[in-house]
């Protein structure tokens, strides 16, 4: 079962992709942490100081400007597609995978998914396109 979400944000794919992979970016849109640039074969360690949360991600493939996929502490494989529309624009797309169908909390989990990965998206925008900076802000 996949979990797809989607965004367009007004900023080149490479401008996308670098808020992701440089560790000085991330922060201005979703962990407060990245342990070192995101490269393929790499574990990163990410955290939330504002949550009290660490945990790590296994880099399994990057093609600069066009895709990134991680298995997360959970074991589920995310995959980031970027794709470009033009000089200035670019759809995002999140995949998560590897959810367990057979748990009882299964459409819980893939609501909580989709409203995490809407809500880093729109974090995301609100960066890259405004300077503004959103995350942390969600409260359950």
């Amino acid at each position: 079962m996949n979990n797809i979400t989607k965004m367009k944000i007004l900023k080149p794919a490479n401008e996308v992709f670098e808020a992701f992979v440089d560790p000085t970016k991330i922060a201005g849109f979703w962990f407060s942490f990245s342990s070192e640039r995101w490269e393929q074969g790499k574990t990163i360690t990410l955290r939330y100081d504002e949550y009290g949360a660490q945990g790590e991600i296994e880099i399994k493939e990057i093609e600069a400007n066009r895709k990134i996929v991680f298995v997360d502490g959970s074991g589920h494989l995310i995959t980031i597609l970027l794709t470009a529309l033009d000089s200035t624009n670019t759809i995002i797309e999140i995949q998560e995978e590897s959810f367990n169908e057979n748990d009882p909390e299964f459409i819980n989990q893939l609501i909580d998914n989709k409203e995490g990965w809407v809500y880093m998206l729109t974090c995301l925008k609100g960066y890259l396109e405004y300077g503004v900076n959103l995350r942390a802000a969600l409260v359950k």
